[in-house]
This record gives C-alpha cells, sequence and structure tokens, in this order.
C-alpha cells in the first residue's frame, strides 16, 4: 500500500540519554535493551562511571515512550536519580546493541546494595530438573550480591570478587543473551563454574556440605557459616545447651540473639507480625525486624533473656535458603565476632577468630570485599526506623537539602560509628563500623573510608568530626594532612542528621537524648532541648547535671550515678548501698570531695545516665554488660497499663523566649518521685512507667513551650535514647497534641550511628558562601 501524497513524514530522531542513581548491577541495560526492541528503535546502551548512557533514535512518539519507561518504571531494584535528554542528529542504522562498558578516569556512579534471593532464584534452587538446583551461589539480574563484592567501578564482573570464577559457556550464553534473566548478571554461575561450598568439623566432612552443617547443628554445635557481608555464628534456637555455649564462647552475657526462621510462616509462629512488618522482613533488604514476641515459642530462654520482643529475618542468600530448608527449625544468626570488635569476612581472619567459637565452619571460595553487618529496622506506626542500617541499604545515598561544592567526609562518633562521604546534595552514609576501641575496628575505618572513596571519586577536602578531643574518629582527623577541619558538637549533628533526612534545613525545636556528648562548655550533655538548624544551635534547656563518680566507670555502673543523684536530691537508700558493697564508701568520698571543689568529676546532663540511676535505684540493674542495658531493662518492665507520668513542670517561657538560657529542667524531681513511690511499695513496673510518662512530659512540655515562644512548627527527635520506643511515642504524642509536626529518623538510626549524616550536613550548611553560613 502507498503512502498517501499528504500524511506527514515521520523523520527518525536521535536522542542521547543519561541516567544516574542506582542504576548498575540491577538489570538497567537488558531492562532498556528489551524495551527499546519492543519499540523498534536503534542505538545503543552501555555503562560507564557517570551511570547508564542510551544513544537511541527512532520515531519520536517511540523515543517518548522509551524516556518516559525509564524514569517512571525503571526495574525493581533501581533508583533513578535524575534522567537527561538531549537531541543529536540523527545517523540511521539498525538494531539495539550493549555497549562495554567505558572507563574514563571518573566514577560518580553508584554501586548497588546487596539483594535478597529473588522468587525464581529461589524456585531453580529447589527444582530437581534445575541445572543449578541446591547451587548455593544462585543468583540473577534481579538478586545477589552487590556491594560486598564489589572492588571497583564501573560495575562488571572484572571489578568485583568474582572476577577469579571463569564463566562456562552456559552461564556465558546466559549472560550475553539480552533476553535472559542472567543477561549482564555480573555474579552469574553455576555448580561448574561458581565458587565452591565447604565444611569444615563435625562428622560431616565428607557429605553434602549443606547437609554436614545442618546435622551438626542438630548435634549441638555452633557453626561458623560465611554470608554475603561476613561471617555469622550459627546454633540451633530451641536448644539451650547450644545457644549457652554460643553465649559463652562470643563473650555476650545477656544481649539478645537475632533468629533466622525458615519462612513467614515460622516468623508467625514465634512473633505478632503486622501487614507493614512481613512486608519489611520479606522486602529484597531483608533485614533483622524487632517483632513483638508471642508466649511460649517454644525457643530457648538465652536467645533473648527477658525481651519481649525478637529480632527475626529470613533466609536472604540461597546457602541460607537450603540450610533452613535442611534443617526446618530457627537457628540464632549472630555476627561472626567476638563481642565489641568487627565482623569477620576474610577467611583467614574468620578461621583465627571465630576457630575458639566454632565447632565447625561452612564456608566457600567467593571473597568478600567489605564487610557488612545485618540491619536492624523496626517498625513504628507502619514505617520502617533503623536501629542499624547496613546490608540492604548501603551504600545507598541520602539526598540532603544543603549541596556542597567540594566533598565532605563526617568522621561519625566513637560508638556505633558510621562514617560519610558527600558528593554535592548526596549523602553516602557507610555500613556499620562499629564502637572505635581497638585496633581492628580503626581499620575497618579507614579501609572503609579509603574503599568507599574510590568507588565514589571521591577525596575529601573537608573533614567534619565530633568536638569530642578523646574519640578516636576525632584524633584521625586531626592527624591527616591538607584538609580542612570542621568541628560539629555532638548533639547539633544527632538533630541536623534527623532534620537532613527529611529534607529540611530549620530553624527546628531539637530535644536531644543520649548518654553522653561533649559540649561546648567542656562537660558531658545529653538531655538538650535546642533552637537548630543546619547552620547553627542555641542551647535553651537541659537535663539537671550530675557529676559521674569514678568518670567512665559509672557509665559501666549505673549505681555510681544513682549514688550521684541521691547525693543532689539529699536521700538516702540503703538497699542500693547494700547492693553496691564495698564500693559505696569510694564513691561516697569521691562525691563529697567533688562537691567541696577538692576533686572535679565528670558533670553530664545524659538523659541516658538519667536512665541509670532510676534503673539502679529500682533494682533492674547495678551494672551493665554492654552499653544502655540498665535503659533498655527499665523500659522492658515498665508496665504498659499505665499511660500517667509523675507531673514535673516544665520551665515557664516568656513572649521572647525562655526566661533563662539555659533553661535547667528538674529531673530531680523526677528521681524524688521514684525513691517516693518505691519507699511507699508502688511495684517496680508501675515506678519505671511513671518515670518514663513524667521525663516524656518534661521533654515535651519544655519543647512546645519554647516552639510557641520562638514561632517553630517543628520539634526534630534524635539521638540514642530515643530509641526506646515507650519514650519516644510518648515526646511524639504529647508534642503532636500541642499541634506540632514531629520529626523521627525513617533513614539513619537516631543512635550515634547518625552522627556522620549531621555531621555533613552541618559542614555543608557551614562552608563559606552557603546560603545557610550566613
Amino acid at each position: 500500500m502507498s503512502t498517501p501524497a499528504n500524511a506527514p513524514v515521520r523523520q527518525a530522531q536521535r536522542r542521547v540519554v543519561r541516567v544516574t542513581g542506582i542504576v548498575q548491577g540491577v538489570g538497567f541495560r537488558p531492562f532498556v535493551h528489551r524495551l527499546a526492541t519492543g519499540l523498534a528503535l536503534s542505538g545503543t546502551v552501555g555503562n560507564d562511571e557517570h551511570g547508564v548512557l542510551i544513544e537511541v533514535e527512532g520515531p519520536v512518539e517511540a523515543l517518548d515512550e522509551l524516556v518516559r519507561e525509564v524514569r517512571e518504571r525503571p526495574p525493581p531494584l533501581a533508583a533513578v536519580s535524575a534522567v537527561e535528554v538531549v537531541p543529536v542528529p540523527a545517523r540511521g542504522g539498525s538494531g539495539f546493541t550493549i555497549a562495554p562498558s567505558v572507563e574514563t578516569g571518573r566514577a560518580p556512579t553508584r554501586v548497588p546494595p546487596d539483594t535478597a534471593t529473588c522468587a525464581d532464584c529461589v524456585a531453580e534452587l529447589f527444582d530437581p530438573a534445575d541445572r543449578r538446583y541446591r547451587h548455593p551461589f544462585v543468583n540473577c539480574t534481579n538478586c545477589g550480591p552487590r556491594f560486598t563484592i564489589v572492588t571497583g567501578v564501573p560495575y562488571d564482573r572484572a571489578a568485583t570478587t568474582m572476577a577469579g570464577f571463569t564463566m562456562c559457556p552456559s552461564c556465558a550464553a546466559e549472560y550475553h543473551d539480552p533476553a535472559d534473566r542472567r543477561f549482564h548478571a555480573q555474579p552469574v554461575c553455576c555448580p561448574d563454574c561458581g565458587p565452591v561450598l565447604r565444611f569444615r568439623g563435625g562428622s560431616g566432612a565428607d557429605a553434602d556440605p549443606v547437609t554436614a552443617a545442618a546435622d551438626a547443628l542438630r548435634d549441638g554445635a555452633v557453626v561458623a557459616v560465611k554470608g554475603l557481608g561476613g561471617y555469622h555464628l550459627a546454633a540451633r534456637a530451641r536448644d539451650p545447651a547450644a545457644v549457652a555455649t554460643l553465649r559463652a564462647r562470643k563473650h555476650r552475657e545477656d544481649r539478645s540473639f537475632a533468629v533466622m526462621v525458615p519462612g513467614p510462616a515460622a516468623a508467625r509462629e514465634l512473633c505478632r507480625v503486622d501487614d507493614a512488618e512481613a512486608a519489611l522482613l520479606g522486602s529484597h533488604r531483608a533485614p533483622i525486624v524487632l517483632l513483638a514476641r508471642r508466649s511460649g515459642d517454644g525457643l530457648a530462654p538465652q536467645v533473648a533473656p527477658g525481651d519481649r520482643h525478637l529480632g527475626l529475618l529470613l533466609p536472604y542468600t540461597p546457602l541460607h535458603h537450603l540450610l533452613l530448608h535442611d534443617l526446618a527449625e530457627p537457628i540464632v544468626l549472630t555476627s561472626g565476632n567476638v563481642s565489641d570488635e568487627p565482623i569477620a569476612h576474610r577467611d583467614d581472619d574468620a578461621e583465627a577468630r571465630l576457630a575458639p567459637i566454632s565447632d565447625a565452619f561452612l564456608t566457600h571460595d567467593r571473597p568478600i570485599r567489605t564487610r557488612a553487618d545485618d540491619s536492624v529496622l523496626r517498625v513504628v506506626r507502619g514505617r520502617p526506623h533503623p536501629v542499624r542500617r547496613a546490608r540492604g541499604f548501603v551504600p545507598e545515598p541520602v539526598r540532603l537539602p544543603v549541596t556542597s561544592p567540594i566533598p565532605v567526609l563526617g568522621c561519625g562518633a566513637e560508638l556505633k560509628n558510621t562514617f560519610c562521604l558527600l558528593r554535592g546534595s548526596e549523602a553516602f552514609v557507610s555500613h556499620h563500623v562499629g564502637d572505635l576501641a581497638n585496633a581492628a575496628t580503626l581499620h575497618a575505618f579507614t579501609d572503609g573510608v579509603a574503599h568507599l572513596g574510590r568507588m565514589l571519586d571521591v577525596e575529601p577536602a573537608v573533614l567534619a568530626h565530633d568536638l569530642h578531643p578523646e574519640y578516636l574518629s576525632t584524633k584521625w582527623a586531626s592527624e591527616r594532612d591538607g584538609v580542612a577541619l570542621v568541628g560539629v558538637q555532638h548533639h547539633h549533628a544527632h538533630l541536623a542528621g534527623c532534620l537532613a533526612e527529611h529534607g529540611e534545613t530549620g530553624p527546628a525545636i531539637g530535644i536531644a537524648c543520649d548518654g553522653t556528648g561533649f559540649g561546648t562548655d567542656g562537660t558531658l550533655w545529653g538531655g538538650e532541648v535546642f533552637d537548630v538548624s543546619l547552620s547553627g544551635f542555641t542551647r535553651l534547656a537541659h537535663l539537671e547535671p550530675v557529676p559521674l563518680p569514678g568518670g567512665t566507670t559509672a557509665v559501666r555502673e549505673p549505681w555510681r550515678v544513682a549514688a550521684a543523684w541521691l547525693r543532689a536530691v539529699g536521700s538516702e537508700h540503703p538497699a542500693l548501698a547494700d547492693r553496691a558493697g564495698p564500693g559505696w564508701d569510694g564513691v561516697a568520698r569521691l562525691l563529697d570531695a567533688h562537691h567541696a571543689g577538692r576533686l572535679p568529676q565528670p558533670v553530664s546532663s545524659g538523659a541516658g545516665r538519667l536512665f541509670d540511676a532510676v534503673a539502679a535505684l529500682c533494682g533492674v540493674r547495678d551494672r551493665v554488660r554492654y552499653e544502655g542495658q540498665a535503659a533498655i531493662e527499665l523500659e522492658r518492665v515498665a508496665d504498659p497499663a499505665v499511660t500517667s507520668g509523675y507531673p514535673v513542670p516544665a520551665p515557664e517561657s516568656g513572649s521572647d523566649g525562655p526566661v533563662a538560657l539555659p533553661s535547667v529542667l528538674p529531673a530531680g524531681e523526677l528521681v524524688r518521685a521514684v525513691l517516693a513511690d518505691l519507699g511507699a511499695g508502688a511495684p517496680v513496673p508501675v515506678v519505671a512507667a511513671r518515670f518514663h510518662h513524667g521525663l516524656a512530659g518534661l521533654l515535651a512540655g519544655t519543647a512546645a513551650g519554647a516552639a510557641r515562644a520562638l514561632t517553630r512548627d517543628t520539634v526534630a527527635l534524635s539521638g540514642g535514647v530515643f530509641a526506646n520506643q515507650l519514650l519516644l511515642e510518648a515526646v511524639r504524642a504529647a508534642l503532636e497534641r500541642e499541634g506540632l509536626r514531629v520529626l523521627v529518623h525513617s533513614r539513619v538510626p537516631c543512635n550515634d550511628a547518625g552522627i556522620s549524616l549531621g555531621q555533613v550536613a552541618v559542614a555543608a550548611a557551614s562552608l563559606p558562601g552557603h546560603p545557610l553560613s550566613a
């Protein structure tokens, strides 16, 4: 049929389409290839160090459709941040191809996070007719290892730890077939060409490695299992002797263990799981999710002693799926380390450090480049809130409301350390590093900074650090040459991180509650109300400070802080003195010397220390074995039926702001009320609940008064004490009743792991010439 003479001539057009974001390692090129082929377009798509570059030619309607699909319906694991389209002269051609990756010496692309095994791969794993049946490394474009195996960019097989495994002809055919689910899946492999699984120890060394490991677990063994981001230690969760052995060898006396269950049905047998929690548990991120326990769950008491919640996770690698399938019951799965050390991820290191803990090893020969602990989240009001942000989330960036023209490194805090690299307005918060208390953790910090810098092609020009002179992250920053240093107050960083992750610059009222943070006056802060923005803060109010007898010893021995509070309120507690033993007289002398001015002791306004004191007064916890233990256990015993607190009035505010700056919040009145209730025989759960609600009322009332006086409509909440859900919800609800908008963390943890994000936000907003720095 001939074309009518008056019909419009549709000339081909050519466009260059630049796509940035998380667009490598997520099946973007095959997605574009299939899309362009279906639209009968010609051209190419390839990776370079900026992201994905598409050059495409054809009718304008088809070009528009391709761009629309790229923007609005990318592959499920992609996160498109920008799509730029530039018209170029048409030059003809036929067919659409995937071009080789281009290396230009720059690396502003983004590496994707590790992703849980997809449903298609799980089906193959358990299909006896499939060539990958029971292959513990099955993966495809939509799932598998990413960040933990990447050694360089662009993201191609040669720049991963799979580079040493040459694809067999069958895998190579899948890899090069645009119609295949494994088209350009960099970790693709099979039993003929992939990593090799091995089992060492126990009685089944010659059997199938997974079967042997399951048999060892049934026999009560502790098994070291090599996962995506490092080694785990596993034991049967229903075996009290095995769990007790694991606790003793790992030196983890009290803190709850995570439990991996075979599937969603098993999770619901152990815990109450709502729709939002089920979606998070089964998501491609596959984190540990903190869930409310059911009574009579059948787990060993040593799994989570005294805890009303369990941290559950589902299998997220093929190896986990096989192991849980063969064992058919829950296992404890905890980080492969001795408490307070970084997780072991290199085979030789794991052998040296985990051999005294584990009876057997289930391991393989695919190297792990970057360690990554499991992420831990809880669902609050239907939204995920991170407790630890690591595997499955890192290195996804947080987009800030400020942009820095030069790269900034936030060095983070001493405890729960993370670091953060800021490139433009994208803040890349690192995986969980841990407590910078030993050489191994510090090495993990420095190696992580260097590696992520190479991945992002970022050489920091500004280092933002905490004000505490003894933090190892601060000392490390001060020893660097050729960089500018920006000191950021600890609680300013907490609140700035909360503002920044919500796209806010302030000003707002901020409540920061944690254990200790170095203040600008040289004392230890931690129960603070600020008027805060990214570029600065004013300290409006703080909890009444007390000395910490013995300094850091008081953090490990909460009875010492209780003694300081007893002295401050002019009261006694004979039972506490008896529990403290011979040390009581020494602490009393320290306090006498402090008050007489002869022996200064560190002074703290920390909310965490106040919780410690009340926990000791209530007989909940006199000495702790891990950070925050006393406060955690005080929350656990609080009676949920009690919703009223000790009435402690907040300071009044005048029309020009709070009466005094900073106002001192009468925390001593809370202590007096606790002592009075205990003396009258009130049950400890009632006292604990009244204390929580009383402190919440004091903090919320102070913040609401400041908001009225300063005409603020927003309050940000941050600091590790707000991991306490009873306190968080009580403060939040009280502020909302006052008509205030409340910001809480949902992208990074409220604890010190979120400090590095706040540091880079403050540094960027404070750089000379930035609008917020004026």
